[in-house]
């Protein structure tokens, strides 16, 4: 693992600045299915590959969520501003488009929202978790709906992922769950003490934005994904016991 993050270090260092847009996303795709290889996490993609130019929702579960949906789609992710600290993967992070949004900043996500657009209406596409934090699969927690505005004033639509981490015996395993007080140490050795870990992405259809709120674009996603994950939500959007 240290080694394919180093070798990724100086492929970003080396290579990225004199190949065109289309191939550092080839060569960040290719690294990342190289990474999936290395922890022996096999994806399984359900439905049709995002469509350009669209935000991409998806529940978030670990850390391996990044690399898994770069492996389909190649997209600038929204990233806590802490992930920018953590040695080597911070710098990787920064260097291949991650935008870095401090919470709680209403003034910071303003800008963050004009960078997130500029990506869409450049026919890029963008990644984000609205629970804002990681789960163990079980449950989707509430929507976030402050990152979507820039999909509804766009006009690009939303498409919701939904991931699941699955052992041999098809049920919903919590290996890769990096939730709570797990430590990036810790997460590698529950992996790698899974053997046969399937992360399955079920694409779901576009939600169109034309005339939207994105209170309503966000739960219309978070439904989406509870009913791919097997979730059951009330009528109010609440988890059902």
């Amino acid at each position: 693992m240290l080694l394919h993050f180093l070798g990724g270090a100086g492929m970003v260092a080396l290579a990225f600045p004199l190949v065109a847009h289309e191939r550092r996303q080839a060569l960040r795709r290719r690294w990342s299915c190289q990474l999936l290889e290395i922890v022996n996490v096999r994806l399984d993609l359900s439905g049709m590959a995002p469509t350009e130019g669209s935000m991409l929702v998806a529940n978030h579960v670990s850390w391996l969520d990044i690399y898994a949906i770069t492996a389909i789609r190649p997209a600038a992710f929204v990233s806590k501003a802490e992930l920018r600290n953590w040695p080597l993967i911070g710098w990787l992070a920064a260097k291949t488009g991650t935008i870095f949004v401090h919470r709680g900043s209403r003034l910071h996500v303003r800008a963050i929202n004009d960078e997130i657009g500029k990506v869409l209406l450049s026919g890029g596409n963008v990644t984000v978790f609205p629970e804002g934090t990681t789960t163990d699969g079980t449950h989707i927690l509430h929507f976030h709906a402050s990152l979507l505005q820039p999909a509804i004033s766009g006009g690009r639509p939303v498409q919701p992922l939904a991931l699941a981490y699955l052992g041999l015996d098809g049920q919903p395993s919590d290996a890769a769950a990096y939730a709570g007080d797990t430590s990036l140490w810790q997460s590698l050795r529950m992996i790698a003490r899974q053997p046969g870990l399937t992360l399955r992405i079920d694409v779901t259809p576009p939600l169109p934005t034309g005339g939207s709120d994105r209170r309503a674009i966000a739960a219309l996603a978070r439904a989406a994904i509870a009913l791919r994950l097997g979730i059951s939500l009330d009528q109010t959007g609440r988890q059902s016991t």
